[in-house]
């Protein structure tokens, strides 16, 4: 038989004539490809000594099933037996019948598809065989079926095509034009009669040929890739809604296929599955790619990223133009119809985010539409690793939880520095993970050993655990990793090593998390609690070298020279000192431990002049909150962590007024003048623009009853006002609010009815800022600011 090779878009599994069937759609180089798998068995796991009366249950419910002894074991060590049925309705109803019965099954929730894959290791790129036939001959929707397929991991570096999807529609949802932006063709679907358009519009009569236009669409230029913006929740949703009043089941999958439409009750988290395609939203990948936005709108995200936006911001303002335009210029609806699709490509173009998501299936064969997906990502990757050692993974247990200290936070000693160094430990987690050779079944085989004084079998950690010092997967797969993101790294592959990073970072965070099946406090503790010592040690370490640590949080450590150093001068101590501390650490770890150290200490940045501020209202010095000034001349930079200027709930005249403030005391210059002009000109009312308070309302909005936050009663206002108005409500179901405080409290920005409190802005906004830093140079705001007396 031939072999072919192709890239994973999606999988299914489902019951096909009452055996499971596994589905996998492929884009292989001479198109897409159906793989059709029979014969896989679902399974899961029951210990021997359960197995008569599990026998003794399935005969009374008359299922076909096969018991069989098999060599793992729980990691209780109890030998276990796998139960294999023909179809998936027959194994989840036998599972919960056991469930019931008080027999406990191990790995029920792994889905069919998912444990074909892992357990062949197959992480995106795969090589198959089969029955090949080709269907949709000479069509635009030309696939190929292999039925009796096998499949095996195999290098493959797919070409996905992309299509860019957004709608427009009414207030009420009643839809006016579908936009559709790729390589392939640019065009709006727009209901309307035919008219002149610079914008390439194809008209339809009314909605329902909108959706059947749509299917064509798809029909014809079969994307690989959907992306838009929150485009599974509100656009397919939608578009499903849509479907649905003209009993329309929208084909958008590949093979004619359905798709299909969910929102969980639980989280109201909303799912799109087209079989044969994948749907990316923008929103999401930036997240999962760790980019951190003031506001996720497009438009915002829009002009940070690429320097462009639209102009309509306000909801009701678009809203309001929308329909005018629907109604009275058509061709300028469909503009800016596209003009929102074009947007979202050239945002995934910008950050690579198509080429990070192909980058992290490879390296965890997690889908690629996977929204976190840490714990599903560690399961796959270390699942069929265990098996083959000869255990099966354990039962999530969340009632068993105990929670594992924190990154180690030092006090600060607050004060405005002149020269501080911070040093960092490269990827500290996984460097501790892979030098104490942490690792869930270690930990396992590491208390199977009795191990006494001057023992060397195993490795101790924390809370009486203690490592196998050969029996281990997760410090090779972290060695693997990291060598690959040095190679990322050296090639100056950006996406494929910022999804290294997040993988190995993700690490410690499923150990550490109820949600992950092998979560055990002393797992997690062993990696942070070694990391306090770490930390607390290095802090001994350069003390000794002559020079003082004034704030350490997790993996950093802040170094204060004592004098002003040229860069050239804190370079030379920098180097030296990461160099000192290195050799320590790895003296220790072989005399100690018997161990190769992977710690890495590197040396990070150069602050010329540094702010450790005090917690408000307090002498004691704050954490996780800091300011300085690096690099000379063009190159210069003001950094903050933590403090106003870079968080989201403070207004833009406070972060205006810090970055200025800080530039001026850092350069050494009076700002006595600087802080009475904002003053004064906030009170005139120069500053309105800058007045804005915009917050998340991270609940529904009569889900809060006793304590009601300002953001709250803006809501409130907000959506009384809309009610009154027949617009729709926009805050009931969270969201985000702008207000403004007045002299009547906080109001909605585009129901602002009252005069500003201006009084509120300088001591709520403008105060707090300048107090964190002119005690340091012998000021105080309040008295800068008090009424000059004259004589009389």
């Amino acid at each position: 038989m031939d072999v072919h090779t192709g890239f994973l878009l999606t999988r299914h599994s489902r019951d096909f004539r009452k055996y499971a069937q596994v589905e996998l759609w492929v884009q292989t180089d001479q198109g897409p490809a159906q793989l059709l798998i029979d014969g896989e068995h679902p399974v899961f796991f029951i210990t021997q000594s359960s197995e008569r009366n599990a026998k003794t249950l399935a005969e009374k419910l008359a299922l076909h099933v096969q018991i069989k002894p098999l060599p793992q074991t729980t990691f209780q060590q109890e030998p276990v037996s796998g139960v294999y049925c023909q179809s998936l309705a027959t194994s989840r109803m036998l599972a919960s019948h056991f469930q019931q019965h008080d027999i406990n099954v191990y790995e029920a929730d792994i889905k069919l598809a998912d444990r074909y894959l892992m357990e062949r290791f197959i992480q995106g790129s795969l090589a198959f065989t089969g029955d090949i036939e080709v269907l949709n001959k000479n069509t635009p929707q030309q696939y190929i079926r292999v039925t009796n397929a096998k499949c095996k991991a195999a290098p493959h570096q797919p070409s996905l095509s992309q299509v860019s999807l957004d709608i427009e529609c009414s207030e009420k949802g009643v839809l006016y034009s579908i936009g559709l932006a790729s390589a392939m063709d640019n065009r709006v679907l727009m209901v309307g009669q035919p008219q002149p358009s610079e914008t390439s519009v194809q008209w339809v009569n009314d909605e329902k040929a909108l959706l059947q236009a749509l299917e064509q669409w798809f029909y014809k230029f079969d994307p690989d890739i959907i992306v838009g913006w929150n485009v599974i929740d509100f656009d397919f949703k939608l578009l499903h809604k849509r479907a649905e009043i003209y009993k329309l089941k929208l084909r958008l999958g590949r093979g004619g296929q359905n798709s299909y439409f969910r929102t969980l009750s639980s989280s109201q988290q909303s799912f799109i599955t087209l079989p044969g395609r994948v749907v990316l939203d923008g929103i999401d990948m930036l997240k999962t790619a760790t980019y951190n936005f003031r506001s996720w709108s497009l438009e915002s995200v829009s002009q940070q990223l690429l320097g462009e936006g639209k102009a309509i911001h306000n909801v009701h303002d678009r809203m309001d133009e929308i329909n005018t335009m629907f109604r009275k210029d058509k061709p300028s609806l469909a503009k800016y119809n596209l003009q929102d699709c074009v947007l979202v490509n050239k945002i995934f173009a910008k950050t690579h985010l198509l080429e990070f998501a192909i980058e992290r299936t490879k390296l965890t064969g997690i889908e690629l539409d996977r929204l976190g997906g840490s714990v599903a990502a560690f399961s796959n990757l270390y699942l069929p690793r265990m098996h083959r050692a000869g255990y099966i993974a354990p039962n999530l247990e969340p009632e068993t939880w105990v929670g594992s200290p924190g990154g180690y936070v030092m006090d600060s000693l607050p004060d405005l520095y002149d020269s501080v160094l911070v040093l960092d430990f490269k990827s500290l987690y996984p460097s501790i993970i892979r030098s104490f050779l942490i690792d869930p079944m270690g930990l396992i085989e590491g208390l199977k050993l009795a191990v006494g004084p001057g023992d060397e079998q195993a490795v101790e950690g924390f809370r009486g655990a203690q490592f196998h010092r050969e029996h281990h997967f997760l410090p090779n797969l972290i060695a693997e990793l990291w060598a690959a993101r040095d190679i990322a790294k050296k090639n100056n592959d950006l996406p494929f090593s910022q999804a290294i990073k997040i993988i190995m970072n993700s690490f410690y965070g499923v150990l550490g998390s109820s949600g992950c099946r092998f979560f055990d406090t002393r797992l997690a503790s062993s990696i942070t609690m070694r990391g306090h010592e770490v930390l607390a040690r290095t802090k001994d370490m350069i003390e000794e070298q002559g020079y003082i640590v004034i704030y350490g949080d997790t993996d950093s450590v802040f170094v204060h020279l004592g004098s002003s150093h040229s860069q050239t001068e804190a370079d030379e101590v920098g180097n030296q000192l990461v160099e000192t501390i290195n050799a320590a650490w790895r003296r220790h770890l072989r005399e100690q431990y018997n161990l190769d150290c992977f710690l890495e200490l590197e040396y990070e940045t150069h602050y010329r002049k540094f702010l450790m501020p005090t917690i408000r209202g307090s002498e004691t010095g704050s954490k996780k909150r800091y300011a300085g000034v690096i690099g000379e001349g063009d190159n210069e930079q003001l950094i903050f962590k933590g403090l106003e200027s870079v968080r989201t709930d403070w207004t833009p005249l406070s972060q205006h007024f810090q970055r200025q403030l800080y530039q001026m005391i850092f350069h050494d210059q009076d700002p006595t003048n600087y802080i009475r002009q904002v003053v004064e000109e906030t009170l005139a009312g120069k500053h309105d623009d800058d007045l804005i308070y915009q917050k998340r309302l991270r609940r529904r909005l009569h889900d809060y009853q006793k304590n009601i936050p300002p953001q709250v009663r803006a809501a409130r206002i907000a959506d009384n006002i809309n009610q009154q108005l027949g617009r729709p409500l926009q805050y009931q179901n969270r969201g985000r609010i702008e207000y403004i405080i007045t002299l009547n409290g906080p109001e909605p920005v585009e129901y602002r009815k009252s005069s500003i409190d201006y009084q509120h802005y300088i001591d709520k906004q403008l105060k707090p800022v300048a107090d964190a830093i002119l005690p340091f140079i012998g000021l105080d705001f309040d008295a800068l600011n008090a009424p000059q007396l004259g004589l009389f």
